[in-house]
């Protein structure tokens, strides 16, 4: 891990509005303004309540945090023991502190967020907190959540000690902010278990969101996991709607449509992307539109080469078919050839695809260095012979169609 553990004290540095060539427009400065007013004061329309969190992790955290935070869902819930987290859009720290219980003393929590206000708020308790769960865990750190590698903080103190007046002084300024991105970035590539986020991904303007998506599938580690409770909609806002400040800030404007939420999970990589819940009913209607909360997981794949071990899944249905996001057709029942790393991925135990598959391993072990690449394209079935150990069937080379 790169990020520091140590929790600041006192009140985050002002950034002067300047983040590396990225400034604030009018959608993110609302943003800003209602979440530090919700920091001060409760506001109660802010974000569509939710009631799921065990009450267990709720009894340590001061009431403040309780009635200040913001979210649509309990993306917490699934963090395991062990884990090291980062919460994007931690806001006043309440997911945080359920996960540090939840990861337990051997696991980390690290909080995101980019508003003074909300960092303090979460600053504020951590001591109090900490002591009474018997370890310190969790820390919080100041960010864009679509550039996970730059510390603001740092940048901060930078800027205060080397005031931008000149061109030649912008171009240091973004020099330094590159060189913290490559040689220490406040978050590595590779580095975390699990990601969630709490109604926060529709905040981040249009033109961010593709680099937030690639950040989430930069810092989690093979096989790791993102779980996001968020605010979607059924139809595509209209301009009125998307470029309303309050209605952005209001967790309304920047909602994905329900569809391209998963699509883009899947366009950038992941895969096992699913709907964990849905709210029935509409949390607002704007123009006709319905928004409601949705929680979605989703993995990021292991990146190994295509080999043949003789193994084969098979679906146990019930629907007579099913694809796979690399476009391996499953049919019930029959014994479908698998590469070893797709087979790894649909029998993990604690991946997406366990319940619904039986993995056959064959009977006598391919030996390593008879072991060839496995044919991609279309499906094709093991027969029960080599499962049990007679010979495997010959394979050709991956023609790059569809490789597994």
């Amino acid at each position: 891990m790169s990020l520091k553990t140590d929790t600041p004290t006192t009140e985050p540095v002002q950034d002067r509005n300047l983040s590396c060539g990225s400034g604030r427009d009018r959608l993110e400065e609302a943003v800003l303004q209602r979440y530090a007013a919700g920091a001060a004061e409760r506001e109660e329309g802010l974000c569509c309540p939710t009631s799921h969190f065990d009450a267990t992790y709720l009894g340590v955290l001061p009431q403040e945090i309780i009635e200040k935070d913001y979210g649509c869902g309990d993306p917490s819930a699934h963090a395991r023991a062990g884990d090291t987290v980062i919460d994007l859009g931690s806001g006043a720290g309440k997911v945080c502190y359920v996960l540090a219980q939840r990861v337990g003393p051997t696991g980390r929590v690290f909080g995101i967020d980019f508003n003074d206000a909300m960092l303090s708020l979460a600053r504020k308790h951590h001591r109090q907190v900490t002591e009474q769960i018997g370890y310190d865990n969790v820390s919080f750190h100041k960010a864009r959540i679509q550039d996970l590698a730059l510390d603001l903080e740092r940048v901060a103190e930078f800027l205060c000690e080397h005031p931008v007046a000149t061109l030649d002084d912008l171009d240091r300024f973004q020099a330094f902010c590159e060189r913290v991105r490559r040689e220490e970035p406040l978050l590595a590539g590779d580095s975390v278990d699990l990601i969630v986020s709490n109604c926060v991904l529709n905040l981040v303007r249009p033109s961010d969101k593709p680099r937030l998506f690639e950040e989430m599938f930069r810092v989690l580690r093979p096989g790791g996991r993102i779980v996001i409770s968020d605010i979607v909609c059924d139809e595509e806002p209209p301009e009125s709607v998307r470029s309303d400040p309050d209605l952005w800030s209001g967790c309304i404007a920047g909602a994905y449509r329900e569809d391209r939420l998963l699509q883009t999970f899947a366009d950038t990589g992941f895969y096992g992307v699913e709907i964990l819940s849905r709210q029935a009913e509409p949390w607002q209607v704007v123009e006709g539109i319905e928004f409601r909360s949705m929680t979605v997981r989703a993995f990021k794949p292991e990146s190994s080469p295509c080999l043949d071990h003789g193994q084969a899944i098979i679906y146990r249905g019930p629907w007579q078919a099913v694809l796979d996001d690399d476009g391996h057709r499953f049919e019930r029942g029959r014994y479908m050839a698998v590469c070893d790393r797709t087979f790894r991925k649909m029998t993990d135990p604690n991946g997406p695809y366990a319940g619904d598959v039986i993995g056959l391993e064959p009977a006598e072990p391919i030996a390593p260095d008879e072991v060839k690449p496995f044919p991609c394209g279309g499906p094709r079935e093991r027969s029960p012979q080599a499962l049990r150990g007679a010979t495997v069937e010959d394979v050709s080379s991956c023609d790059g169609n569809g490789c597994c």
